[in-house]
């Protein structure tokens, strides 16, 4: 028997009737809500923030004098304080770790808690914070693991680049060879942030839905979609390209709401939760495609069909996975 051909634009339509009958047939607020709760959590701390500040306000711009000129300032104020500065920055970079750590915890319980009611049409947040517990803190120790890998990869980086602007800046010799170093350090931090990128593409679209799914650990769902991937390498380059126009059609469409409301919607989706709940079709949208997507490679990838019964057996020592229930 011919396996069925695997499409990309087939589960657009049964994402936009999967939103449909889960927030519109029929329309209940307090459901509404409630999976917009679950959806912030799945959320939280993964969005970017934008800071834009004017350094010149009767020009826009700093002009080289004035800018070394500025630098110097700080680096002396910075030196006669350091006997207060350096306690403040240990707290504060404590503090931040503190938030960030917590933030990823509850961003994968909540990740679980979101694809839940997505997957069986029902909005809870007692249960699936229960029931998929194990899975959720192995996810968080996968996000943590990857966290810390982008620190040590990240701030050396960063660094490098910094210190080779500043000493061409300071010292007023823009040299090819430090250029070139500058720009080698770039590409090979752009590289990385786009091999992270893949990664979280992949652990949200694929993986979770394995762990959720089988009930398994971060290590046994990536092997399974690594397997997946290897086994169809085209239909998954294919699925990541068709990503380009879907996530600019979504774009649009938000846009035009926006536009259509007099901007009423822009300024509902900038507050914390009632942002996500104003958004939650499209939330749903995304996260119901790439289960589609995946349920095409049989019906042990179908994400809707019953889950099966957690695995009795003690998760093992060291990686918190559970072996994975026999098909």
């Amino acid at each position: 028997m011919t396996a069925p051909a695997i499409s990309v634009t087939r589960p657009v339509g049964q994402a936009l009737e999967r939103v449909k009958l889960i927030l519109f047939r029929p329309f209940d607020a307090a459901k509404w809500f409630t999976i917009g709760f679950c959806a912030w959590l799945a959320l939280l701390g993964r969005r970017g923030f934008n800071f834009n500040y004017n350094f010149n306000h009767r020009t826009g711009q700093l002009s080289e004098e004035e800018a070394r000129a500025q630098f110097f300032r700080v680096r002396d104020y910075v030196v006669d304080h350091l006997y207060w500065i350096v306690p403040v920055a240990c707290v504060v970079l404590a503090f931040a770790l503190t938030v960030w750590v917590l933030f990823t915890w509850l961003n994968s319980r909540g990740t679980f808690m979101f694809l839940h009611c997505v997957a069986v049409n029902r909005g809870d947040v007692a249960q699936p914070w229960r029931q998929y517990r194990r899975e959720g803190n192995s996810l968080f120790g996968f996000r943590l693991g990857v966290g810390l890998i982008i620190m040590a990869v990240t701030f050396p980086l960063l660094g490098l680049i910094i210190w080779h602007l500043g000493r061409m800046f300071l010292d007023d010799s823009w040299d090819a060879h430090g250029i070139w170093i500058v720009v080698l350090l770039g590409l090979a931090w752009l590289g990385f942030l786009f091999v992270l990128g893949l990664i979280r593409k992949l652990t949200d679209d694929f993986v979770v839905p394995l762990m959720y799914r089988r009930r398994l650990g971060w290590r046994d769902g990536w092997s399974g979609c690594w397997r997946l991937l290897a086994a169809h390498p085209g239909e998954f380059l294919l699925y990541l390209l068709f990503q380009i126009p879907l996530m600019i059609a979504i774009a649009i469409v938000v846009v035009t709401v926006v536009i259509v409301t007099c901007c009423l919607a822009g300024c509902l989706l900038v507050l914390p939760y009632l942002g996500t709940v104003v958004l939650l079709p499209v939330l749903v949208f995304s996260r119901s495609y790439p289960l589609y997507y995946l349920a095409q490679f049989g019906p042990e990838f179908d994400t809707f069909a019953p889950t099966e019964p957690p695995v009795a057996a003690a998760a093992p020592q060291g990686g918190g996975d559970v072996p994975p229930a026999s098909p």
